[in-house]
């Protein structure tokens, strides 16, 4: 589940056109020879797209693209349906989509960009019949469809791809037994079992042992295989066609099998972290393994009876560092959590395959024996820290935003209900990183927690706050909290007072204004509305205030109204759906006392697109210039 957010590589790309992709469809040679080297073409046009994008997944997109390949090219009918519910592949499959001819070929220089293909899969994308969220989801959604399908007299198989980390979440094991009770031949599953999850190993985190018994014992036909060939892939299915039973086919991958530094073979090493899980490689490896890729293709082109391909190159200026004194709220987090874990020998912390992107690495180090790797199964990880809790410890609790506040929802509340103390941090929150898509974007998790009893949620502007407000929330809040992190490295254009203390449910004033007072909170927020207030004032004549309120669910009503009583009008900025935001808190707050002053709210409405920041904080109206346009339509 890990997307780490990279820089696109500079320099020279390397990627095949769509014309030699219909040669070697074309070509007169075995299927299983044909489809193996369409697979590769595949793995250099998907590291060309996510080198080109700056992020993606390479080691899931390569231990998949066989298995891809062969479904695509050879296996699949008109009325067969093929998705993945791990989503990590989507470069590949986009890669392979494209190479047959169902996507623009165009799309393969548009990964993550608005009017190209989202990191995730979406089914406003040809040939998704599906989107991707918290791992877990695919055999059920393919039971769905297999059902309709059967109640519209519709013929067609049902492929779906697993990752074998998945595999730790409860909803795939609940979606076995129906399928085996209803006779759902139609569905095949793939399990890609490369090893390898997110962080490390999966035996490390949640061993599978005998993952043939265990799903013999659910009623499914189970066969297994070599993955990466495609010849023992395609054998394997055929052995299976006949099979009256739901099918699952256990594929031994290799995770970015395809170049060899990116392989980890030996399930014996000791590697803390695998690396080309997420992100862009850097120059210096993609050149090496794109030349290692074009090298076995020339060499299988030649054996297969056809003239050498043809690539193409697009030279790749370099991007843009982030800027020298940008903050890292994560890494501040990572520091702050260290000073209280010495504090406190209570304090425990748990993760769900996310150390790196949730900074536990360094707490991991100095205090192994206080640290829980829980592995991808959010409602196990919250429900421990609820046994911790009742048992005196303090348990902080780890993942993404969008993962950690819906998937153990109903294990968050009951937790709270037993009225103990715990601290949940959220990263990668908010519409930014606008690359992975909507699956990583969340947007939804204040409305999700806001409710919870005894609960008080905070999102920290700098990294100078992130200290503080976790201080708050080991040390004065009464009960639960929820810390909600951007992970995106921010330019500050403020900062707050050497003095600087939270107080619950207070702000502070960062720039003065009489007209209009803006309310925000978070770095992605702050920052843009500070450059619209200057806009305001230069374009507009309208004098902003900026206020930075960390509070997401709880404002003094009393504070708020003497704050904004001088201006004209308030606008609440949501780095979130409107519905559900820190504005809604906030109109409620100053309706309860009486301040009778025009509230607007400038947030989220819609499904947010995939996209470059850039281009994804424009589409939802939170860049600076957007806020200055919608504030000054106030006072027209």
């Amino acid at each position: 589940m890990g997307d780490l957010v990279g820089q696109a590589v500079e320099g020279t790309l390397y990627y095949l056109p769509y014309k030699e992709f219909q040669r070697v469809r074309a070509i007169n040679a075995s299927r299983e020879q044909r489809a193996a080297l369409f697979s590769d073409m595949c793995r250099l046009n998907a590291l060309y797209m996510i080198a080109r994008a700056g992020s993606g997944h390479i080691g899931s997109s390569f231990s998949s693209l066989d298995i891809v390949s062969w479904l695509l090219l050879e296996e699949m009918t008109g009325d067969d349906v093929y998705f993945s519910s791990k989503g990590h592949d989507a470069p590949g499959y986009y890669a392979a989509l494209i190479g047959a001819g169902t996507l623009d070929f165009e799309l393969t220089h548009k990964l993550r960009q608005i009017d190209g293909l989202p990191g995730h899969p979406d089914i406003g994308t040809p040939g998704m019949v599906t989107n991707t969220g918290s791992l877990g989801m695919g055999v059920s959604k393919a039971k769905g469809m297999a059902i309709a399908n059967r109640l519209k007299n519709r013929p067609g198989r049902i492929f779906v791809m697993t990752g074998d980390g998945e595999l730790q979440e409860g909803q795939f094991w609940e979606s076995l037994v129906s399928a085996a009770n209803l006779g759902l031949q139609e569905i095949t599953v793939i399990i890609d079992h490369n090893k390898l999850q997110s962080d490390t190993f999966v035996k490390n985190v949640s061993d599978l042992g005998d993952l043939e018994a265990k799903l013999r014992a659910f009623g499914w036909c189970v066969a297994r295989c070599d993955g990466n060939d495609v010849g023992a892939f395609a054998a394997t299915l055929k052995s299976i066609h006949n099979d009256p039973r739901p099918k699952v086919i256990v594929a031994d991958t290799v995770k970015g099998k395809g170049v060899s530094f990116m392989e980890h073979t030996s399930l014996d090493s000791d590697v803390a972290m695998y690396r080309f899980h997420s992100g862009a490689p850097d120059a210096s490896n993609y050149r090496a393994a794109a030349q290692e890729i074009m090298d076995r293709l020339q060499g299988n082109s030649t054996s297969a009876g056809i003239a050498e391909l043809e690539f193409e190159t697009l030279e790749r200026p370099a991007s843009a560092a982030p800027p020298e004194r940008a903050q890292r709220l994560v890494a501040a987090y990572s520091r702050a959590l260290i000073a209280q874990a010495e504090k406190h020998p209570n304090l425990v912390a748990l993760d769900a395959d996310l150390v790196l992107d949730t900074g536990l690495i360094p707490f991991r180090e100095q205090f192994p024996d206080r640290f829980v790797e829980c592995g991808i199964a959010e409602q196990d990880m919250v429900s421990t820290a609820g046994g911790m809790a009742l048992n005196g410890l303090l348990p902080v609790v780890h993942s993404f935003a969008c993962f950690l506040s819906t998937r153990p929802n109903e294990q968050i509340y009951n937790n709270a209900t037993e009225k103990t103390k715990i601290i949940y941090v959220g990263s990668l929150a908010g519409v930014v990183p606008g690359g992975p898509g909507h699956s990583h974007q969340s947007v939804r998790d204040i409305s999700a927690l806001a409710a919870m009893p005894g609960m008080t949620l905070v999102e920290p502007s700098c990294d100078a706050e992130v200290g503080l407000l976790l201080d708050w929330c080991v040390n004065e809040a009464p009960g639960s909290s929820y810390i909600r992190l951007i992970s995106l490295p921010w330019e500050i254009p403020y900062s707050l007072p050497t003095d600087y203390r939270p107080t619950k449910g207070r702000g502070l004033t960062l720039a003065e204004g009489e007209d209009v007072a803006i309310v925000a909170y978070g770095p992605v927020l702050l920052s843009n509305a500070f450059a619209a207030s200057k806009v305001l004032a230069e374009k507009h004549g309208i004098s902003a205030k900026v206020i930075n309120l960390p509070w997401l669910n709880h404002v003094d009503a009393e504070w708020l109204q003497s704050t904004v009583s001088a201006c004209k009008a308030v606008v609440c900025l949501d780095n979130h759906y409107v519905i559900g935001g820190q504005g809604d808190t906030i109109a409620r707050a100053l309706a309860g006392a009486g301040a009778g002053i025009p509230i607007k709210h400038i947030g989220i409405t819609e499904v947010p697109p995939s996209g470059t920041n850039v281009q994804v904080l424009g589409a939802v109206g939170l860049d600076a210039s957007a806020i200055a346009e919608t504030v000054a339509s106030v006072f027209r």
